[in-house]
């Protein structure tokens, strides 16, 4: 748990990350992480001076299971809405499990000692199953949200057909659109997802046009360090391809 900055808090552990975002308004979680993580919640509150009372809503980058996680709990539990790309709203709704298909296709990069880790997280912290969310607000790319820290949608396709990006002052909030560390290999430095985890990697390579111009300077990863220069891991990770 770290504090970032006055008005955001990074949450999670050296694989996984979700965010808090603050402003005079409130606070608003920018991914849902896992469901084993909903314990960090107060801790990061705390940290910005705020309580569970101010929390006013999840944006969400995609519709995976390390980034839903904890979503429908806080959407019933706490009774704010959630946001999803138009396009992830159905995978959401279902949510659909980290299943056999997924841990195949990762099989090739058990070699590395981070991609067992990597499904050990997962299976551990409930994001094996599914952790559907019942009701949903959409937003399409160029919105700009009416939450705390009003995060301004960048859509970026490829990991899957909605993800996103969002902006909110100096801060960029990847998700999985670029990392700092890679989950399966454990490589550090700005990349994409290896392959396994995409939908398309190669849209997920020519997305990565859209973050350079955002205004953002700190880019936030769901996976890895922040990075202090968006454009250039921008630049970085497309040139280093997938791995």
């Amino acid at each position: 748990m770290e504090l970032i900055a006055d008005n955001v808090v990074r949450l999670g552990t050296r694989i996984i990350n979700w965010f808090l975002l603050a402003d005079e308004t409130g606070v608003t979680v920018v991914d849902a992480a896992v469901p084993g993580y909903r314990d960090q919640l107060e801790p990061g509150l705390q940290k910005l001076g705020r309580t569970r009372d101010d929390v006013k809503a999840v944006v969400l980058t995609h519709a995976h299971s390390d980034h839903v996680g904890i979503a429908e709990r806080l959407r019933r539990g706490f009774g704010v809405p959630v946001y999803i790309h138009s396009a992830e709203h159905e995978a959401a709704i279902v949510g659909k499990p980290f299943g056999l298909a997924e841990i195949r296709a990762m099989l090739p990069y058990f070699r590395h000692s981070a991609a067992p880790r990597f499904l050990l997280e997962f299976a551990r912290n409930g994001a094996m199953k599914a952790n559907p969310i019942a009701a949903l607000h959409t937003f399409e790319d160029g919105d700009e949200l009416p939450v705390p820290g009003k995060p301004r949608v960048i859509h970026t396709p490829g990991h899957t057909e909605g993800h996103v990006v969002f902006v909110s002052g100096d801060f960029l909030f990847g998700g999985d659109a670029i990392c700092t560390l890679n989950p399966l290999t454990g490589k550090r430095g700005p990349q994409v997802l290896p392959s396994p985890l995409n939908r398309s990697t190669q849209r997920t390579l020519d997305a990565l046009e859209r973050l350079k111009g955002s205004g953002a300077t700190v880019l936030l990863p769901a996976h890895g360090d922040p990075a202090p220069n968006v454009d250039a891991a921008a630049v970085t990770a497309r040139t280093r391809g997938a791995t």
